[in-house]
């Protein structure tokens, strides 16, 4: 590896790093906004909804990794062609190939990393994801009960905290229960905690009493006490049975839907077409390099700027992407027509890399006003 080809992959990597970060915390923050939510309704801590979000990180890197390859190679490419560094190369004997192998190289990088990705970090990931989530919205153990604000548990129960100490001791508590129509019933204790147990979670009182009045019989009981369970579980809906999503799957689970018990008919080809882009997806990031490289080193330099390149390969990584969608939803609905998953996959890199090393067959596309160095073989 020369000394040129270091420059440019230390250039792309740099690159690489910086705008990958930007737009993952781009996507990060509107995803982020989603479960706001949790800390309004639920009681989540700023850490814990931090530590939530952070789960989602591998869901986006599959998708930012090669757009971001994209505007990497095409910004650096253009730089180096504006300011002459890609003349010198040719001028020096650098072949099309060798000029492009510094991207390929990054980019078969990346294509690795989104293997692991999506066989691996994306699925535990967000599994794991969804089982905090879960917990959270249905294990009341977690839930933060607000102090000094009346907190509704479900619709028929309500508890109120005057405070909590540094131990985590609930003080003042008042908890108004009306699951049984006509008999409602209040409780008010000096101390408590939240505990989990076994059978759920539940507010241990002490130093209390409990009111229940009957409203046919007009009357009012009283019962005091030092110490009082009140089963928190009991208190809200029963939790549904979880449904695990395709993300949540590893690939020989979604390529084996057909006749997994567990998954839905109806989404069976989702689950399929899941599968089948965990293996195709990598292969984005070849693809969106190559066709950057055939529009940027591809054809005659010229003093008119590149300002349509650049813009053929907006265009081109728009076109790929949305033929990618489109196919993934034809293919869906039609089962027998995976192949063309593989198919939108490897065509455009063929046809792309054709063009790089066959830059005569571009350059007859561009026109050839102002031309001064053409490209090596």
């Amino acid at each position: 590896m020369n000394r040129i080809t270091r420059y440019i992959m230390l250039q792309l990597a740099i690159g690489m790093i910086f705008v990958t970060s930007i737009l993952t915390c781009v996507i990060w923050l509107a995803w982020s906004l989603r479960f706001v939510e949790l800390i309004v309704n639920q009681g989540v801590s700023a850490g814990t909804f931090a530590y939530l979000t952070a789960l989602m990180l591998p869901n986006f890197l599959p998708f930012v990794l090669p757009l971001a390859m994209a505007i990497v190679v095409t910004f650096f490419y253009n730089k180096m062609t504006t300011d002459r560094e890609l003349v010198v190369m040719r001028a020096s004997g650098m072949s099309q190939i060798e000029i492009a192998k510094p991207a390929l190289f990054i980019s078969s990088i990346v294509m690795i990393l989104i293997f692991a990705v999506n066989f691996y970090f994306l699925p535990k990931s967000y599994q794991k994801f969804r089982e905090f989530q879960w917990e959270i919205r249905y294990n009341y153990s977690n839930v933060l009960l607000q102090e000094g604000m009346f907190n509704s548990i479900s619709k028929d129960i309500t508890v109120y905290v005057r405070e909590r100490n540094r131990n985590g001791e609930l003080v003042g508590i008042l908890v108004h229960d009306n699951r049984v129509n006509g008999r409602p019933a209040t409780l008010m204790a000096e101390r408590g905690a939240l505990v989990d147990t076994d059978k759920g979670a539940r507010v241990v009182m002490f130093s209390g009493n409990r009111q229940v009045v009957d409203k046919k019989a007009s009357s009012m009981s009283i019962l005091y006490f030092d110490r009082y369970t009140f089963d928190m579980e009991s208190a809200g809906e029963a939790a549904p049975s979880r449904y695990r999503e395709a993300r949540e799957r590893m690939v020989p689970e979604l390529l084996n839907a057909r006749t997994d018990q567990t998954i839905l008919d109806k989404d069976r080809g989702k689950f399929l077409v899941e599968g089948h882009n965990r293996i195709t997806g990598p292969l984005l990031s070849l693809t969106f390099t190559i066709a950057a490289l055939a529009c940027m080193i591809s054809g005659p330099f010229t003093r008119r700027g590149q300002v349509k390149r650049v813009t053929a390969v907006a265009g081109l990584v728009i076109l790929l992407q949305g033929l990618v969608l489109g196919v993934n939803s034809f293919v869906a609905k039609n089962l027998g027509m995976a192949p063309l998953i593989y198919l939108m996959a490897i065509l455009p890199m063929i046809i792309c890399w054709f063009v790089v090393i066959k830059p005569h067959v571009f350059k007859r596309l561009l026109p050839q006003k102002n031309v001064l160095v053409n490209e090596g073989g």
